[in-house]
């Protein structure tokens, strides 16, 4: 990571260069402004260009970032850009300065955020990258904004660049701008996490570095010289989200608190992981492999967790240099990597930019989409609402790698099923899947999979999809092929988008009680309490004779409430799972 101040290192080593000309001249155009802060208006797009510098980006994206402000917000105009400091970084402070005049409200401005976000994703990565430094600062300065702004703010960071950083494969920088927005979007269970985890996380961080000296002394001994041991604890956002699938119980949090060992190269990864192993019992089914199987965004590490000194649980994280570098900075670490093994900074954002199959799908897929949807449905607030929903959950949503027989690995958003898989792989093959084997045993096709299965996709010649399919397919891709299949047309109309995009309107509660427990009543008033009307309610035979099954539909199809409405059905006593599905 670069230092503060590093900017001006850079400009005492080359004063004329196009850095130190891109700092004066925007420390002239910003004299006269400040924050809302009270600071001066040029502190933060210095702060955005060190943000640039630590990303080791070349000199063209960090005299945009000082500049990328100055076309929106003072008499600086881009023709004057471009003479002064050429068409490269004029085209970037434009990129940036058109992806700002789009707020984040209403359905149609969110639609076309987005869109705009995804064009300049595929002209040249690096227009992004500024957008990234510079969100990143406005919400370390968030508070000085009026409230109604802050949770707008937040919720944009939120659903659209913390996810698109994660894509980016930036992890540190997708948690702290989760972390960032948490307080503005979930205040009051912000501060119950504080409260609850506070002490935990003391207690675990000492406790690793009491023994991080012991493992430094345990790789010597075998001959691995570490290059870093990290002590890491879980981000506050990514805690939250882990306790809803954990019952709210912070002791089944393994990786809370995590060590990290930094080695020199791949070889070292595993036998770093096997000197642990022989000293440290590993918990069973807590080891991944994320070397040989990377996750769909470039993700590279080995996971384990063992029983470790006085029996605590430890979870390790083995990576290379170059592996930590591409988690830090994700893409962005092509220009250091590049730098290093040519001698010059040549990483060329437009080139990255269609390196990413994934970049370029989303591409071609918004084109299409809008294209369809606004020659067969026009464009009103409902169908934009649609789209949005549509691109986020296809491509900004929280994602899952499964693999193939051939072991080519397929990406997906988190909930897919095997026939989302299956159409991913080739159309032909979702309208044929008959069945699904995941890791060698038959799945329903409405199974939801989960990182790091091998899937098999059962076909048979002639079958045609079946329309019950459209209840659980998860991807905009399945629904279109099975809705065009089940008509006998062509996939890609604007008719067949667009009804392919509509979304349920209620959700289905599925709640375990313990059969003992007469707590029907004190379920339904907690579900009232929360504002969701109740439109069905339904409970099922004993599972075993200690367990019924609760079934309520609500009207509401709102993930925010209905996972706070979780939290709240599961306080309930004798209640021991609650899972929801939309309908």
């Amino acid at each position: 990571m670069s230092t503060p101040f590093a900017v001006k290192e850079i400009i005492k080593k080359d004063p004329h260069g196009l850095v130190a000309r891109a700092f004066a001249f925007s420390e002239k155009a910003h004299r006269a402004q400040t924050r809302k802060t009270g600071e001066p208006y040029f502190n933060h797009a210095l702060a955005t260009a060190e943000t640039l510098l630590a990303w080791r980006l070349d000199d063209a994206t960090i005299a945009a970032g000082l500049l990328h402000d100055t076309v929106e917000d003072t008499g600086v105009t881009l023709d004057a850009v471009k003479k002064e400091f050429g068409g490269e970084v004029a085209f970037l402070v434009d990129g940036v300065t058109k992806l700002g005049r789009v707020k984040y409200r209403g359905a149609e401005n969110k639609a076309e955020n987005l869109r705009k976000m995804i064009l300049a994703l595929s002209q040249d990565l690096r227009v992004v990258f500024i957008k990234l430094a510079d969100r990143l600062h406005n919400m370390q300065t968030l508070a000085a904004l009026p409230p109604a702004k802050q949770k707008r703010v937040a919720l944009e960071t939120d659903e659209i660049y913390a996810s698109l950083a994660y894509r980016l494969g930036m992890h540190n920088l997708s948690g702290e701008l989760q972390d960032l927005s948490f307080p503005y979007l979930h205040p009051r269970e912000y501060r119950w996490l504080i409260a609850t985890a506070k002490e935990q996380y003391e207690e675990r961080s000492a406790y690793l570095e009491k023994i991080k000296p012991m493992v430094e002394k345990l790789l010597r001994e075998h001959d691995i010289k570490p290059v870093g041991l990290e002590v890491r604890a879980k981000r506050y956002a990514s805690l939250y989200k882990k306790l809803l699938r954990r019952d709210m119980d912070i002791g089944k949090i393994y990786d809370l608190v995590a060590m990290r060992v930094i080695v020199s190269t791949v070889a070292e990864c595993y036998a770093a992981l096997g000197v642990i192993h022989e000293t440290y019992p590993p918990v069973p089914r807590r080891i991944k492999d994320y070397i040989a199987m990377p996750k769909p965004n470039g993700y590279k590490s080995l996971h384990t967790t063992v029983i470790g000194p006085e029996g605590k649980t430890i979870e390790f994280q083995i990576r290379t240099k170059e592996m930590h570098d591409e988690d830090e900075y994700g893409v962005a670490a092509h220009w250091l990597y590049d730098e290093k093994r040519r001698g010059t900074r040549t990483a060329s954002g437009e080139r990255l930019a269609k390196e990413l199959t994934w970049v370029q799908q989303l591409k071609t897929w918004q084109e299409h989409l809008f294209e369809a949807a606004e020659e067969g449905a026009g464009a009103d607030t409902k169908d934009h609402k649609e789209l949005l929903d549509a691109m986020k959950v296809d491509f900004f949503t929280d994602r899952i790698f499964a693999v193939t027989p051939q072991g080519d690995v397929i990406d997906l958003p988190v909930g897919a099923t095997p026939v989302d898989f299956a159409y991913h792989v080739h159309s032909a093959l979702g309208d044929s899947c008959a069945g699904a084997r995941v890791n060698g045993a038959l799945v329903p096709l409405d199974h939801k999979l989960k990182s790091g299965d091998v899937v098999e996709i059962l076909a048979h010649k002639g079958k045609k999809p079946s329309e019950d399919w459209l209840r659980f397919v998860k991807t905009t891709m399945a629904r279109d092929h099975i809705r065009a299949a089940l008509r006998g047309g062509k996939t890609g109309s604007a008719g067949a988008i667009v009804r392919a995009l509509k979304t349920p309107t209620r959700s289905e509660l599925k709640i375990v009680r313990e059969a003992h427990f007469e707590n029907a009543d004190e379920i339904m008033n907690v579900i009232r309490r929360s504002n969701m009307h109740i439109l069905h309610s339904h409970t099922d035979d004993q599972k075993g004779g200690h367990y019924r099954f609760k079934r309520i539909e609500v009207q509401s199809t709102d993930r925010a409430k209905i996972d706070k409405l979780i939290v709240k059905l599961k306080q309930v006593k004798g209640v021991r799972e609650v899972s929801y599905k939309f309908v």
